[in-house]
């Protein structure tokens, strides 16, 4: 999933953004988690699984527990997101973006991003390895997906996925 933010990201709207595996902000977009500003928590949603994980903990706790603003420049610079842009380029970014994953293999993709996300919490190379191994196997034995990809360069053409 891809997540374009334009604006503010407070508080629950920050959370959503964090679950995203690319972010992409506008120059303008702003995000804080605003809960321990209003005499809550600082944590909701999954922020304290996820924050610390795509930004590493010390960044994390800074971030939640002063209630600080983080501008989008300061976001891509400790990895909040992936990218900035233009205010008025974000929608063609993340469309063109969208665009160029479509075109991949839905099935791999899918496997792929799964692999990602399991791989945080893996506690070994191995572990890590074998989980990628398996993906890649069963995709392999259950698609031409390989094939297809072959045909296509060959022939100068995209590729057709029917997974």
């Amino acid at each position: 999933m891809i997540c374009a933010v334009n604006g503010s990201s407070y508080g629950g709207g920050m959370c959503l953004t964090l679950g995203a595996d690319i972010r992409i902000a506008a120059r303008s977009a702003t995000f804080r988690g605003a809960g321990i500003n209003n005499g809550l928590t600082g944590t909701e949603c999954g922020v304290s699984f996820l924050l610390p994980r795509l930004i590493g903990a010390s960044r994390a706790n800074e971030i939640i527990l002063s209630g600080r603003e983080v501008d989008a420049i300061d976001a891509e610079r400790i990895g909040l997101v992936s990218r900035v842009v233009d205010d008025d380029t974000l929608l063609s970014a993340a469309l063109e973006l969208a665009d160029q994953m479509c075109g991949f293999s839905t099935h791999g993709l899918a496997m792929t991003k799964e692999v990602l996300w399991a791989n945080l919490e893996t506690g070994s190379l191995k572990a890590a390895i074998d989980l990628e191994n398996r993906n890649q196997l069963l995709v392999r034995m259950t698609t031409q997906n390989l094939d297809e990809a072959i045909r296509a360069r060959r022939e100068g053409r995209p590729p057709v996925y029917e997974d």
